[in-house]
């Protein structure tokens, strides 16, 4: 049982198309939940992170320029990082301002703001950089 769920978990990482870190809603999910399953149960935890990472996802790729223009219209101060905003980035607790994502959106458990411009959403638990919208 252990060898067939290894191989799930390997199997499911390398079918994770690159797309995956094109940063868009379920697949983003995907890949950030198979690595921090990754990190808490290695490979069988990989493969049980990716699943739920998929289901929470992030804003779905119709939902984005509506969204946008949300984020856009609600004069968000963007927050000044002195690094490159992707994925996996950990922003500070403190210095920044965390904005709830309305529910029509879909998306629970993550807050979203904009850091150098760029609209991101982030797990407020470990203000880990889960998806970036643009």
């Amino acid at each position: 049982m252990k060898r067939y769920l290894l191989a799930l978990g390997v199997a499911s990482i390398a079918a994770l198309p690159s797309a995956a870190f094109a940063q868009n809603g379920a697949l983003t999910g995907a890949a950030t939940g198979a690595v921090g399953g990754a990190v808490v149960g290695g490979p069988v935890g990989a493969a049980v992170g990716g699943v739920v990472g998929a289901v929470a996802g992030g804003i779905a790729d119709d939902d984005r320029p509506r969204f946008r223009t949300y984020v856009e219209e609600r004069h968000v101060r963007p927050y000044k990082y002195d690094g490159d905003v992707v994925v996996g980035t950990n922003l500070p607790e403190s210095g920044i301002e965390y904005y709830e994502v309305p529910p029509e959106y879909k998306v629970k458990g993550y807050r979203y703001t904009v850091v150098n411009n760029r609209t991101v959403l982030v797990d407020p638990r470990t203000h880990r950089v889960v998806e970036v919208i643009n």
